[in-house]
């Protein structure tokens, strides 16, 4: 090593401390003496260390989870027009149960040497996942963003609903409505996005005066499935109204609720979580809480091109509020009822 300091420094015109600190990424360089030991490395064949490897100038690595769920094509989409509003390309890259890992992705990013790279609800957002892998990529100085699952201390920035006040407010629009018996349907707890719902959840439940106990808790994967198979269980302890973790797991919701002869919202009322596009033509079409995903799109790729150009942001989690919005699949109780009283919690309708 000693040896190669010293042929590098010589075809370099500097010193071997100079090179030393180049190669170790350490402050005290002028930009003129760091390119001048680049340089003197690639005449001699010498590889750079991965930190100092040129991007390239047009490709941005897109990590999202499975397509199945509609709000990611959605992110997806968003995402790719911002980007190449700014002259840069997308490399979407899909995580699915039978295909590659997103570690597996990001080694083939890296490989064909991406800007930076946007993790869409990625492994950042379970909080069992050792983290290491994204310390790493950022020793590389890889500009990175996370959306929806913040890792504190890492010292990326993040952008994620506020699904804190997501699980409050829907929860409060069926308290509204005159219902008691609510139940909550959510995904695995390990995910940061469901730890965060449950919360705002029990935070509603609690100013009511009726803290939501556990026998109104179910928790299940993510999908249709995993909704149906909660709610059935919620309905048959006597669940009114259903607040769900996402619009898949509300339908299939809606599809428990149907399956024990009751009704969807007469009888028993849902609320989705993220508003996915088809979500107003379902039947009936869904209550669901919005995430508004065209802005976090947009504010997710402002800071990693702000990164890319060296002007980084404020490493920190931006949360943006989410929106209720009304259709069909909630109903008040009274109305149901038919006792004539007026419906509550009908405002804000879509």
């Amino acid at each position: 090593m000693a040896a190669r300091l010293d042929e590098i420094a010589r075809q370099a015109g500097v010193s071997k401390a100079t090179v030393s600190r180049v190669l170790n990424e350490r402050p005290g360089v002028s930009p003129r003496a760091r390119n001048a030991v680049l340089t003197a490395m690639g005449v001699l064949g010498y590889e750079r260390p991965s930190g100092l490897r040129p991007r390239s100038s047009g490709l941005v690595g897109l990590i999202t989870a499975e397509l199945q769920n509609p709000v990611f094509p959605f992110f997806a989409q968003v995402i790719e027009t911002a980007l190449a509003r700014h002259g840069y390309t997308a490399v979407l890259c899909t995580q699915t149960p039978e295909g590659a890992g997103e570690d597996e992705y990001v080694g083939m990013l890296l490989d064909r040497d991406v800007s930076g790279i946007v993790f869409v609800s990625g492994l950042h957002a379970d909080t069992t996942i050792e983290s290491s892998r994204y310390r790493d990529l950022r020793r590389q100085r890889l500009p990175i963003v996370f959306v929806n699952g913040d890792i504190p201390g890492l010292g990326v920035t993040c952008v994620s609903c506020d699904d804190v006040a997501a699980g409050h407010t829907a929860a409060l629009h069926l308290i509204g409505l005159g219902h008691r018996r609510i139940g909550f349907v959510g995904g695995p707890l390990r995910y940061s996005t469901s730890r965060r719902r449950l919360a705002g959840f029990r935070a509603a439940m609690g100013e009511l005066g009726d803290p939501a106990g556990e026998e109104l808790v179910e928790l299940a994967p993510f999908d249709v499935e995993g909704g149906q198979m909660a709610a059935s269980l919620l309905v048959d302890r006597g669940a009114t109204a259903l607040v769900c973790g996402s619009d898949l797991m509300a339908l299939g919701a809606v599809r428990a609720v149907r399956r024990r002869g009751l009704r969807v919202p007469e009888d028993v009322s849902v609320v989705g979580a993220d508003d996915s596009p088809l979500m107003p033509f379902t039947d009936p079409p869904l209550t669901t809480v919005r995430q508004p995903v065209q802005a976090m799109g947009v504010a997710a790729v402002r800071a990693l091109l702000d990164e890319i150009k060296g002007r980084p942001a404020k490493a920190a989690e931006y949360l943006f509020a989410p929106e209720l919005v009304v259709r069909g699949s909630t109903l008040s109780r009274w109305a149901s009822s038919g006792t004539g009283l007026p419906v509550a919690g009908a405002a804000g309708q879509d």
